[in-house]
């Protein structure tokens, strides 16, 4: 299990650069080549060398959220082509998951969890971007029904869990991999 950005203690760092804040005065295309750099950083040191020992890699964010994010910030897609191209090195997710959410829930659930902590970078944009990311990411869904599956995470938490698990393994058959 990994997370984007982050993974290493070097995509860590990036992560913290950008969730902080401090990415954002450099605009968009500058905060696409930070995740690019953690992204490279996160494929060869931690990736690529469990997939290489027959391990499954379950990572909370990867390419699409790059694609959507910076995509809505305004950084051309082939820039991101060029970009996921470099950072993937023939790298590819075989499932995604794409977990939907009201962002009105998903805003409260963030705040649940950070406690008295502030926001970040992200999460303290306007309500408006978050519903402009749900409808890019059922859009990217939809453009590839092979790889992504959407889920509905209003559900409670067991049902959701149960669905997420069912498509493991009714899109990657286990039995063949044991």
């Amino acid at each position: 299990m990994t997370r984007e950005p982050g993974g290493t203690s070097g995509a860590e760092l990036v992560r913290e650069l950008v969730l902080s804040g401090a990415a954002k005065p450099f605009g968009a295309e500058a905060e696409a080549v930070l995740f690019s750099a953690a992204r490279i950083d996160h494929v060869d040191r931690r990736i690529r060398p469990a997939l290489a020992t027959g391990s499954w890699v379950l990572c909370d964010r990867f390419t699409d959220s790059t694609r959507v994010y910076q995509g809505l910030s305004g950084v051309e897609a082939p820039i991101l082509n060029a970009m996921e191209r470099i950072s993937l090195d023939g790298v590819r997710p075989d499932l995604t998951i794409v977990l939907d959410l009201d962002p009105e829930i998903g805003r409260a659930r963030a705040a649940s969890r950070r406690g008295d902590d502030a926001a970040d970078r992200f999460e303290s944009e306007a309500a408006e971007i978050d519903e402009a990311r749900r409808r890019a990411f059922k859009r990217l869904a939809k453009s590839d029904p092979k790889r992504c599956v959407v889920i509905d995470a209003s559900l409670p938490s067991p049902e959701v869990s149960d669905l997420v698990w069912r498509t493991v393994v009714d899109r990657l058959h286990p039995a063949r991999y044991v």
